[in-house]
């Protein structure tokens, strides 16, 4: 995944192909979906997928969103890689909380080199995982298989433990921090209430949450085994 630094993407070609692969990996993502994570216009979406396309990084067909290349994957892979690396030294060394690294990790990420990502992940034990539970890719841009299920498909009574976040805003990571809702946290389901999603769940520590169908579907967990 070492790429030169002269054929490196620019920043916003950058921002765009991480865009593609978090709305839809290896699917196809719609203008109006990268639009609304990026916080820009559709027409500047279409724009940059025709452009994109012209450089070998997409497929992109007319109202069916665009794809990536294989050379387009890898080029996400890094950033991705890269992002979640920073995110966790952000954590563990610099006394970031867990609601504050994305968007540093968004700023930092277009600065450094791939060298310094590689002595990065070395520095901190090769971390298989975020802060947020996402799966760090390795190297050559491999992701380990996705086990997680939303806790919204988790049966009364099961015992399982929080293993991703899928929340970008800060007032909620911070509140589920508050909560003790991260990764590693087992709890145990105590309700689900299909007319609207709201599940309650136990703690470790015996308190208890009501959720709502919005944080049933962010939060990822796995049997507690």
């Amino acid at each position: 995944m070492n790429t030169n630094s002269q054929t490196q993407p620019s920043v916003s070609v950058g921002d765009y192909l991480k865009s593609v692969w978090e709305v839809a990996g290896t699917g196809a993502a719609s203008t109006k979906d990268v639009a609304e994570r990026l916080s820009v216009s559709a027409a500047s979406v279409s724009n940059m997928f025709v452009r994109l396309q012209e450089m070998g990084l997409v497929r992109h067909e007319r109202y069916h969103g665009a794809s990536l290349t294989e050379r387009g994957k890898r080029e996400a892979m890094r950033l991705v890689r890269r992002h979640r690396l920073i995110e966790t030294f952000l954590l563990e060394h610099l006394g970031y909380s867990w609601d504050e690294v994305h968007e540093e990790a968004e700023r930092l990420e277009h600065a450094v080199s791939d060298t310094f990502t590689e002595r990065l992940a070395e520095y901190l034990g090769h971390p298989a995982h975020d802060p947020h539970g996402d799966p760090i890719p390795t190297p050559e841009g491999m992701l380990e298989p996705d086990r997680n299920k939303p806790l919204r498909d988790v049966e009364e009574g099961e015992e399982v433990r929080v293993s991703r976040v899928d929340q970008r805003d800060e007032a909620v990571l911070a509140y589920l921090g508050e909560q003790g809702l991260v990764p590693g946290t087992a709890i145990r389901v105590l309700e689900v209430r299909g007319v609207d999603g709201v599940v309650t769940v136990e703690g470790e520590d015996g308190s208890v949450h009501t959720l709502g169908e919005p944080l049933t579907r962010s939060i990822f967990v796995r049997a507690d085994s």
